[in-house]
C-alpha cells in the first residue's frame, strides 16, 4: 500500500488503476510539488469546505471528469460550480468505489467556503475518513481537535494501520494531543503527520512529534509516500 503526501494535508493514492487525490489545496501551497495541470485524478475526497483543503478541486475534477466525494453540502456547492459528477455523504456512512471504501467519521473543527466574491459558504460538518485499501485500513482525521472518540473509530473500524494526523496547532491539534491521539487513542501501526509548517501560525518541528510517539513515526517531505506492507 502507498500513499503520498504532497504538503500541507494533501494525500494521494493509485489501487485499482484508479487514481485519487484528498484534499487538493495546490495553488497557495508552497510545500507542495504538484502543479494542478499535471495532476491525474479519477476521485477527489475533500474532508471539509475550507479553502486550504477544497484548493483547486473544480479546476482538477473539470480537467479529468472526476467524481468529487465529499459531506453532502459540501458536494452540492461543487455541482453548482460546474463539476459534473459529485458523491455527497455524511457521518458514519460509508462507500464503496472502483479504489476502495470510503467512510466519513466524526472530526471537531469548522467547514466554509470563501468564494472569489469574498462570500462565504456553509458547506456541512468537518470530517475525517476511513479508507479501505487492500484490506489496509487508513484514518486520515481531518483538521480536528482532539476528541475522545478517536478511540471508538479506531475500535470500529480497525486496527489502523496507518494514520494521518495534524500537528500544527492553532487551527488544529498541536503535537502533544496529536502524540496522545496516537498513543492512547488510535494506536495504528504507523503514525504520518500532517498540517504543519504551510502558514507561520502552523510552524512545527515534526520531529518532535516522532519523538513524542511510541508507534512507527514516517515524516514525509512533499512527494513522498508511507511504506507499509
Amino acid at each position: 500500500m502507498t500513499v503520498k503526501f504532497h504538503g500541507h494535508a494533501v494525500l494521494s493514492f493509485n489501487n485499482n488503476d484508479t487514481d485519487v487525490i484528498i484534499d487538493p489545496f495546490i495553488n497557495g501551497n508552497d510545500l507542495t510539488d504538484l502543479t494542478v495541470e499535471n495532476i491525474k485524478a479519477d476521485y477527489i475526497i475533500l474532508t471539509h469546505g475550507h479553502n486550504d483543503h477544497v484548493g483547486d478541486t473544480i479546476e482538477i475534477a473539470k480537467n479529468n471528469n472526476a467524481t468529487v466525494i465529499a459531506p453532502v453540502e459540501l458536494a452540492a456547492y461543487v455541482e453548482a460550480q460546474g463539476v459534473e459528477n459529485t458523491v455527497g455523504m455524511n457521518v458514519g456512512g460509508e462507500g464503496e468505489y472502483d479504489f476502495g471504501k470510503v467512510k466519513f467519521v466524526h472530526a471537531f473543527h469548522t467547514s466554509s467556503y470563501t468564494d472569489g466574491e469574498d462570500v462565504t459558504h456553509y458547506t456541512g460538518e468537518p470530517m475525517g475518513l476511513i479508507l479501505t485499501i487492500n484490506n489496509k485500513k487508513v484514518y486520515v482525521t481531518g483538521d480536528t481537535g482532539l476528541f475522545g472518540d478517536m478511540e471508538l473509530i479506531a475500535k470500529r473500524n480497525g486496527p489502523i494501520d496507518v494514520c494521518f494526523i495534524p500537528i500544527g496547532d492553532h487551527f488544529t491539534m498541536g503535537i502533544d494531543d496529536a502524540a496522545y491521539a496516537i498513543n492512547e487513542l488510535i494506536k495504528p501501526t504507523i503514525a504520518v503527520p500532517v498540517h504543519f509548517d504551510t502558514f507561520p501560525p502552523i510552524k512545527q518541528d515534526p520531529e518532535e512529534f516522532k519523538d513524542k510517539v511510541r508507534t512507527v513515526c514516517q515524516v514525509l517531505k512533499p512527494g513522498e509516500a508511507v511504506q507499509y506492507s
